[in-house]
Parts: structure tokens; sequence; C-alpha cells
């Protein structure tokens, strides 16, 4: 009977040894010796260009006067049909310190599609700027509903709507 558990006892440690040699990972082959990729060559490094400034419409304020500073005095959205009505259009650049060369426009419409006057300056806009647009009708403007398109070298940035009463 010992003789009997020797053998199990043996025949156990086979198994497990076994059992343990198979679920050995398998080591992954040494890599082959190679020579280092030359380090990449360093081009010149060439400074990014500037970004040329820009200019945007950063408001429209419509009134029946206007003061040195070009600046509404006296806004309004409604008018007399005698009444001169004034558009002060303000403008920024992205560098304050830059000029930036632009067409500045307008178009008054009547009602929808009749233009009733289009006018464009050439300008040269730096930092904070406010240009200023007029129209006048001697013999008085009709009543009805109007529109100002203000345009940024020839798209409209901004419209406000108005009447004549």
């Amino acid at each position: 009977m010992i003789r009997n558990r020797t053998t199990y006892a043996v025949a156990a440690a086979l198994v497990a040894t076994l059992a343990v040699a198979g679920c050995k990972k398998d080591e992954p082959a040494a890599p082959e010796a190679t020579t280092a990729p030359p380090p990449p060559t360093l081009e010149p490094t060439t400074e990014a260009a500037p970004m040329a400034a820009s200019a945007e419409v950063t408001g429209v304020e419509l009134g029946t006067a206007v003061g040195p500073d070009m600046r509404v005095t006296a806004p309004a959205s409604a008018f007399a049909p005698a009444d001169t009505i004034h558009a002060s259009v303000s403008t920024m650049t992205t560098d304050p310190a830059a000029t930036v060369p632009a067409r500045l426009g307008v178009k008054w419409t009547f009602g929808g599609d009749t233009v009733v006057h289009e006018e464009t300056q050439d300008v040269n806009l730096s930092g904070k700027g406010v240009t200023a647009f007029q129209i006048s009708k001697p013999d008085g403007w009709p009543a009805g509903s109007y529109k100002l398109d203000v345009m940024l070298d020839g798209k409209v940035v901004q419209s406000r709507d108005f009447e004549v009463k």
C-alpha cells in the first residue's frame, strides 16, 4: 500500500509539473540585432507669416443727428417724412495698430426692394472707428418700412429696419 501511495504521489507531481509547464507563456524571441536608424535631419525652421489684420463692422445706429465724433446723438427707429436720417457705422480692426483698407457701403431700401440710395466709401480703418452716412429728401420720405444694409467689402454684414411715419 505504501508503494501505491508513492506511485500516486509521483504521478501527481508529474501531472502538476506538466500542467505548470503547459500554462507558461512563450517568451518572445529576442529581437535581431539591427543598427539604429540615423537621427532625423532637422529642417531649418521658417517663421510663419503674421496674419494680416482684418476689419469688422461692430455696430450700426440710426438717428436724426450726429455729433463731431460721427456717432448718432439722437437715436431713432421711426422718422418723420422731412427728417435727415443718419447712420453711424462702428468698425474695429483685429490689430489696433494696423491700417486696413476697406470698402464700406450702405444701401437704403423702401418697401423691401426699392433702392432709395446706395453709397460706398473707400476707407482706411484702424483700431476702433465710426463712419457716418446720411440720406435726406427735400420733398419728404413716403410713409412705410425701410431697411439699411451695411456692407463691408461688398458683403452685407449688418442691417437695420426703420419706419417713416
